[in-house]
């Protein structure tokens, strides 16, 4: 499976050019792109700026040799490159497995090309099959929307952290719920409705986003495009 992940990531280094600003997404795939662009950029001297979408990033960015600049800093985000926890035939995304959501859905919104990196079980019939959809909410709000949620015939469950006491806290301070539905027919209408409910900060369904999925598999790399 890792190597998987450094061969569809290393084929992503297919896209960047000189002078581009790359919207740096979160996850175990995306940390070995950012490593291998790194390299790219010492090795061939480019002129590239990264955009973190979250603390892991901008620390690899940091790390790896990436120079990087605040969303705010930059004009425009030629691409961004991202893992995915679920795809759909029609290129439709679950993300935030790793917490980060809401900036890399800000970020991956903007850019000219969004390019997603996967293996092949990442891929599904429908979204929703083997992961729950990340909600980021206000924590005071957290019970209350969980029960607003309900109405989509749906289980909230709040996220705990694995290595401190209590629940995940995101980069914004938010809270995180992981809801598991019975089946989600319109994804970008459920994208929609959730963010209606007041409270919610963001959500994990990445509906009509995704123009590039690249997919590991042991033949090689699958290019799906929208």
């Amino acid at each position: 499976m890792e190597e998987l992940k450094k061969t569809v990531a290393m084929e992503a280094l297919s896209f960047v050019e000189d002078d581009m600003v790359i919207g740096l997404g979160t996850g175990s795939t995306t940390s070995y792109f950012l490593k291998f662009l790194g390299d790219r950029i010492r090795e061939e001297e480019l002129e590239i700026y990264g955009v973190p979408t979250s603390h892991q990033s901008r620390l690899l960015a940091l790390e790896y040799g990436i120079p990087i600049r605040a969303l705010d800093e930059v004009d425009a985000i030629d691409i961004a490159v991202d893992g995915a926890d679920e795809v759909d035939p029609n290129l439709n995304l679950i993300k935030g497995r790793g917490a980060a959501l809401t900036m890399e859905k800000i970020v991956e919104y903007r850019a000219g090309t969004f390019i997603v990196l996967v293996d092949e079980s990442k891929l599904v019939n429908r979204l929703g099959e083997k992961m729950p959809v990340p909600v980021e909410v206000i924590p005071a709000a957290w019970r209350a929307i969980a029960e607003e949620i309900e109405v989509f015939n749906a289980r909230a469950e709040l996220r705990m952290a694995k290595k401190k006491d209590g629940p995940v806290i995101t980069d914004n301070g938010n809270f995180i719920l992981d809801v598991k539905f019975e089946r989600i027919d319109d994804p970008l209408d459920m994208e929609i409705e959730l963010n209606t409910i007041p409270g919610v900060v963001e959500n994990g369904i990445f509906a009509d986003i995704a123009d590039i999925v690249l997919v590991g598999t042991p033949q090689g790399v699958k290019k799906l495009e929208r």
